[in-house]
C-alpha cells in the first residue's frame, strides 16, 4: 500500500481528535458538494438560455451560482485551517513521544548515531509527515472524493460517459502508482543520505574549536561536499524516476481526454445530449483531471513521507532500555552500601537493538580490550558512608564501572547491590534518584542559573538552592555570579568556567540527596583557587554519603578510604589509602615512587 506506513502514525495520532477530525470530514464534505453544484448550475443557464427563458430566471441562476463560489472559498479557508492545525497537533506530539523515546535507549544506541542524525528523525522526518498530513493527504483526499462524486453525476448524467470515466480514471491510476513504486527505494536512499549529512554537520559543528586550532577545516569542508554531493546524486535520481512515471501517466491521460471529448461529440451530434450537457462533460473531465494531477505532482512528497513514516516506525520499534524495570527500592534520605559480587561485564553481549545504519559496537572503552570483557570478575565491598578511590589507566574500566552503578548497563555476569537490594530489581529512574554522578564535562543548558541547578524542576524552591549552595560553601561562587540564581548561562557553559561548571554540577547532585556520589575526576582541569573551593563542596557533598572518586591526581583520593586500581577490566589491587602506601611493594605505593598523574593518564 503506497501509504500504509504514513496512514498508521496518522491513525495513531488523530484519534485523540476524532471530535475535530469529523468536523473537517463536514467541512470537506461540504465543500465537494459545492463543487460539484456549481457546474450544474451553468449547465443550467446555458441551456435555459439556449431556450431563450426569461432574464430574471438567468440573473437568479447567476445570482445563486456566485453565493455557492463565495461559500465554497470561505469553508475551503476553514477546512485548511482546521487541516493545518489538526496535522500539526499529531505530529507534534509524535515528535513529543520520539524525543521520550530516544531519551530511554540505551547508550549502545546513542554512541551509534549521531546526534544530528536522530536530530534529523525527529524534526526532518516527522516533518516530512507534517507536511503531507496538512497538506498533501488532505489535497489527495479531497481530489479523491471530488473524483468519486464526478463520477456518480456523470453515470446519472449519461452511464455511458459514466462507465468511461470510470475506466480511464482507474487505468490512470494503476499506470501512475506503478511507475512511482520503482521510485521508493531511491528515495528511502535519499532519505538516509540526508539524516548521514545532518550528523556529519552536527558532529563537525560541535567539534568546530578542534577542527580551527588542529587546522582540519579542509578537511571537514570535504567530507561536507562529499556527502552533499552523494545526496544530491541520490535525491535527483529519486526524482527523476518519480517525474518519469508521472510523464508516462500524463501522457496516457492526454489520450484518454481525446477519446472522451470524441464520446461527447458523437452524442451531441445524436442530440442524446444538449450543449450544457456537453459543457458539463468537459467540466467535469477538467474537475477530474486536478485531483489526478495533484497526486501526480505530489507523489514526490508521498514518497518522502512514506520513507519518513518507515524511519520513524523502525525507531519506535526500537524497545527502551528500561523495559526491564523491576520493583524494589532504595532507602532514602540515607548513605548506601555498595557491594560487588564477581561482576563481569561485556559491551558485546548488550548490542543495541537499534543499529540503524552500522553494526559496529558501541565506541566505548571496550573498543581498547579487543575481544576480552570492559569488566573481569569485579568484586569489592564499600561500607556506606566510605569513600572509594578508583584508579586505572585510560580503558582500564573506570568509566564503565559507573555506568553500570547508574544501570545505564546491567552486569553480563554478578551482582551489584547497593544496601543489600539487587540492582536488577530497581527501577533506572529510582536507581538515578538515589545515585549522583558528576563528570568532568559538564552539561550545561541555556537556561538560567536556577534551572540549571534543579533541571527544570518546578518543585524546588529557591530557599532549598540557596541552602544546599550554603552547605557546600558555594554562596561565594554565587554573589560573584552577575545575577544570582537569574544568570543566563548560554550554551556550551557560556558564561562559565571549567570550575564553576564542576560547582554547578555538585550543586545539582546535593539538591538531589542522593546516598551514592560518583566523581570522575572532578578537579583535574582547575586553576588553584576554584580547585580550593572545590574542594571544600567536596567534602560537604561527602558527608554522610557513600563515594567513588575516579581519579588521576593525588589530591583527589586522599580523602579515600578505600582504593580500587583497576588495569584492563580486572582488579590489580585494593585495600586501604594508609595500608597500601606503607607497603613498599604495592602498586599504589609505586604510583606514588613516580608520579600518579604521569602514570595514570
Amino acid at each position: 500500500m503506497l501509504f500504509s506506513p504514513s496512514m498508521g502514525l496518522l491513525h495513531r495520532y488523530l484519534r485523540p481528535q476524532g471530535r475535530r477530525v469529523m468536523a473537517l470530514g463536514s467541512l470537506l464534505l461540504s465543500t465537494i458538494g459545492l463543487q460539484l453544484f456549481a457546474p450544474q448550475l451553468i449547465r443550467y443557464f446555458i441551456d435555459q438560455a439556449q431556450a431563450h427563458a426569461a432574464m430574471a430566471q438567468l440573473l437568479a441562476a447567476a445570482g445563486l451560482f456566485l453565493l455557492a463560489g463565495l461559500a465554497q472559498q470561505g469553508l475551503t479557508v476553514l477546512f485548511i485551517r482546521l487541516g493545518s492545525d489538526i496535522a500539526w497537533t499529531a505530529t507534534n506530539h509524535l515528535r513529543t513521544d520520539l524525543l521520550r523515546h530516544l531519551l530511554h535507549l540505551d547508550l549502545a544506541f546513542h554512541h551509534r548515531h549521531t546526534p544530528g542524525e536522530l536530530l534529523e528523525r525527529i524534526d526532518g522526518d516527522v516533518d516530512l509527515l507534517a507536511t503531507f498530513f496538512s497538506e498533501t493527504l488532505l489535497q489527495i483526499l479531497s481530489g479523491l472524493l471530488l473524483a468519486a462524486g464526478v463520477l456518480v453525476l456523470l453515470f446519472w448524467t449519461e452511464w455511458r460517459v459514466g462507465l468511461l470515466f470510470a475506466c480511464f480514471a482507474l487505468a490512470y491510476l494503476y499506470v501512475h502508482t506503478r511507475g512511482q513504486r520503482l521510485a521508493l527505494p531511491h528515495w528511502r536512499l535519499a532519505r538516509q543520505a540526508a539524516a548521514e549529512f545532518s550528523g556529519f554537520v552536527g558532529e563537525q559543528l560541535d567539534g568546530r574549536r578542534d577542527l580551527q586550532g588542529c587546522g582540519a577545516v579542509p578537511y571537514a569542508l570535504q567530507g561536507f561536499l562529499q556527502r552533499l554531493r552523494e545526496l544530491l546524486e541520490r535525491t535527483l535520481r529519486a526524482e527523476v524516476i518519480t517525474d518519469a512515471g508521472w510523464s508516462a501517466s500524463k501522457i496516457f491521460y492526454d489520450l484518454g481526454t481525446v477519446v472522451v471529448m470524441g464520446v461527447g461529440a458523437y452524442l451531441y451530434h445524436r442530440d442524446t445530449l444538449t450543449i450544457g450537457t456537453v459543457y458539463l462533460l468537459l467540466h467535469y473531465l477538467s474537475m477530474i483531471n486536478q485531483p489526478l494531477n495533484r497526486i501526480a505532482q505530489q507523489m514526490e512528497e508521498i514518497q518522502r513521507a512514506r520513507v519518513g513514516a518507515e524511519r520513524i516506525q523502525a525507531l519506535l520499534a526500537i524497545p527502551p532500555a528500561d523495559t526491564d524495570e523491576g520493583t524494589a527500592s532504595l532507602p532514602a534520605g540515607q548513605a548506601l552500601a555498595v557491594t560487588w559480587e564477581r561482576v563481569t561485564f561485556d559491551y558485546r553481549a548488550h548490542p543495541s537493538p537499534g543499529a540503524l545504519l552500522t553494526d559496529s559496537l558501541p565506541a566505548d572503552e571496550s573498543a581498547s580490550h579487543g575481544d576480552s570483557p570492559a569488566l573481569h570478575d569485579i568484586s569489592f565491598a564499600l561500607e556506606a558512608g566510605q569513600v572509594l578511590g578508583l584508579l586505572g589507566r585510560t580503558g582500564s574500566g573506570k568509566s564503565t564501572l559507573a555506568r553500570l552503578l547508574l544501570r545505564l548497563y546491567d552486569p553480563t555476569h554478578g551482582r551489584i547491590t547497593l544496601d543489600g537490594v539487587d540492582l536488577r530489581q530497581v527501577p533506572r529512574a529510582e536507581v538515578r534518584r538515589r545515585v549522583g554522578f558528576v563528570t568532568q564535562d559538564v552539561q550545561i543548558f541555556h537556561a538560567t542559573v536556577r534551572e540549571n541547578l534543579t533541571l527544570f524542576d518546578e518543585t524546588i524552591q529557591d530557599r532549598q538552592i540557596l541552602e544546599s549552595l550554603e552547605r557546600l560553601g558555594l554562596t561565594p561562587w554565587l554573589d560573584g555570579l552577575p545575577a544570582g540564581l537569574d544568570t543566563l548561562l548560554g550554551g556550551e557553559g557560556g558564561g562559565l568556567s571549567a570550575g564553576q561548571a564542576q560547582l554547578l554540577a555538585l550543586a545539582r547532585v546535593f539538591l538531589r540527596n542522593p546516598g551514592l556520589v560518583i566523581l570522575d575526576e572532578p578537579s583535574s582541569r582547575l586553576d588553584p583557587a576554584t580547585e580550593r573551593l572545590l574542594d571544600v563542596a567536596l567534602d560537604h557533598l561527602l558527608q554522610g554519603r557513600t563515594g567513588i572518586i575516579i581519579a588521576h591526581r593525588l589530591e583527589t583520593i586522599r580523602r579515600a578510604h578505600q582504593l580500587l586500581i583497576l588495569e584492563q577490566g580486572r582488579v590489580l589491587e585494593q585495600g586501604t589509602y594508609a595500608a597500601l602506601a606503607e607497603a613498599p611493594d604495592s602498586v599504589f605505593a609505586g604510583l606514588l615512587r613516580q608520579g600518579l598523574e604521569e602514570v595514570l593518564v
